[in-house]
């Protein structure tokens, strides 16, 4: 019942987060308004304020919607499975991939949030490569199976989207998991009843341990007559 609390209550705070670049576009749509200048624009100053305002705009609703599931699914998992690390993984991916875009982008106007998404979906992968336990590996697969063909938007494919973007949130991901792979703790490993009872079978008893030693004992002997 706890777990179950837990994961309603981060699901829920996704959707709120989530539900913030919704708003945005309905204010903009409703009012009129252009928030274009919140993107970044590479190399000038007035675009470093697209470092941290350009994954809350998008250019259309069917490039919001694009985004929305995969930030809902990848954000709650995130959540999930590494609850100590999640916030400082989103910071480091929402700086660095803007960061990077703004170094070393085309001479564009560079919004949405997909290089959010990359960065997690890159964080999970790369983590459960390092932890290798059930509960890594289960989050990598479910989200792998959903969005794996982000490992090849990294790569220029449009024109018009900005590959840079996945690029640098890719990237940013990596180095999150490389940084903060052990931060939370694993999970115990379960043990079965047979492992921590130290029973004889009932049919054979300890037969099969004095056929072990006789094995055991064997290579021994040979090894003597060979030296004799």
């Amino acid at each position: 019942m706890k777990e179950n609390n837990r994961f309603r209550r981060i699901l829920l705070n996704t959707l709120l987060l989530v539900s913030l670049l919704w708003c945005l576009k309905s204010a903009e749509l409703l009012f009129h308004w252009s928030l274009t200048w919140m993107g970044i624009h590479p190399n000038t100053p007035s675009g470093l304020v697209g470092i941290f305002t350009a994954p809350l705009v998008h250019g259309s609703l069917e490039h919001l919607f694009n985004n929305t599931l995969p930030l809902i699914i990848m954000g709650t998992m995130l959540a999930v499975g590494y609850p100590k690390v999640w916030w400082r993984v989103l910071c480091l991916i929402w700086l660095l991939s803007g960061l990077g875009v703004w170094f070393f982008a085309r001479e564009a106007n560079h919004i949405g949030a997909s290089g959010i998404a990359h960065g997690l979906f890159f964080f999970i992968l790369v983590a459960s490569m390092f932890r290798r336990d059930k509960s890594s590996v289960a989050i990598m697969m479910i989200v792998f199976l959903l969005y794996g063909g982000m490992t090849m938007t990294i790569f220029p494919r449009e024109e018009y989207i900005s590959f840079e973007y996945h690029f640098f949130g890719a990237l940013a991901g990596v180095i999150a998991a490389f940084l903060w792979r052990s931060v939370d703790p694993l999970p115990p490993v379960k043990q079965y009843h047979w492992e921590l009872v130290n029973e004889d079978d009932p049919v054979i008893g300890n037969e099969w341990q004095q056929g072990l030693e006789a094995e055991q004992q064997t290579p021994q002997s040979n090894n003597e007559t060979e030296k004799s």
